[in-house]
């Protein structure tokens, strides 16, 4: 009972208006799983009260709820924060330490990407201490360019961190260019915009090593469970973009960081004070 009440605070502990109680955690038919039915309601008069549940895995790592399955515990981050921490290696910006690290998986071709950059760039104004990552995860079964949009990005990253972000602007910005007869114009006209040659960005993007750090990162997506982009980790927290509104995302970054122990640089009255 106190695990799971520690995961479902970990979970959803940043919405204080929130309430919630665990009815039952019962056995299944399948051996080693639990069943846990969660009541859920608010603080406003006469809520509703709604009937959630979930299951946990035999060796109680893994919650399944819905089609998805995320980690289980007191603290379900942990793992994958570890795991971001060693292998996140896109452009970053923001702080240089990753005790609030935040890495976006993106694909330069996606609209949905391009549509959340605005909120990528309010995330590095409202939380100096974080560092802020973009991970490529080119979709390339339905966006054909994006592979090499992505080797052209860690190439431009390899030659110069900050003009990454450069390059990635003048891509989204014109994305419609991507087609079979203008992408590769439109690649190196973004690369030219980031101050680099755009000949030996082309060359660097060809090369097996480059390939290879571009299937790192798409593999890396795969293994932790994202399943489509954007998706924002935070401190090992897996967030679809385009499901969560600013100002709770911005909570939700907050209250992570809080969790973790951390300070998000933040003003005080925007944010919770790190435990």
């Amino acid at each position: 009972m106190d695990t799971v009440n520690a995961f479902l605070k970990t979970l959803w502990g940043y919405d204080t208006n929130r309430i919630w109680r665990v009815e039952a955690i019962q056995k299944t038919e399948a051996p080693g799983v639990s069943k846990v039915i969660v009541f859920v309601s608010d603080k406003s008069p006469n809520a509703k009260v709604q009937t959630t549940a979930f299951f946990v895995t035999p060796d109680g790592n893994h919650a399944i709820a819905g089609d998805g399955v995320v980690p289980f515990g007191a603290t379900p981050f942990a793992e994958l924060r570890k795991t971001m921490e060693a292998r996140a290696d896109g452009a970053a910006r923001g702080a240089a330490s990753k005790d609030l690290l935040l890495v976006e998986f993106a694909d330069l071709e996606c609209p949905h990407c391009k549509e959340a950059q605005g909120t990528m760039d309010q995330l590095v104004k409202d939380f100096p201490n974080a560092r802020v990552v973009f991970q490529s995860f080119p979709l390339a079964q339905i966006h054909p360019f994006a592979f090499k949009a992505a080797a052209y990005g860690y190439c431009v990253q390899k030659q110069n961190n900050d003009a990454f972000f450069t390059y990635a602007a003048a891509v989204f910005d014109n994305q419609a260019a991507l087609t079979t007869e203008t992408a590769d114009a439109t690649l190196k006209n973004a690369v030219t915009k980031a101050g680099l040659d755009p000949a030996a960005i082309d060359a660097c993007a060809a090369t097996p090593a480059i390939k290879d750090q571009v299937n790192a990162s798409v593999k890396l997506a795969e293994e932790i469970g994202v399943n489509q982009t954007p998706t924002l980790v935070v401190n090992g927290h897996l967030l679809p973009m385009s499901q969560v509104p600013y100002e709770t995302l911005k909570k939700i970054v907050a209250y992570q960081a809080q969790l973790d122990g951390v300070s998000t640089g933040a003003t005080a009255s925007e944010a919770p004070a790190a435990k």
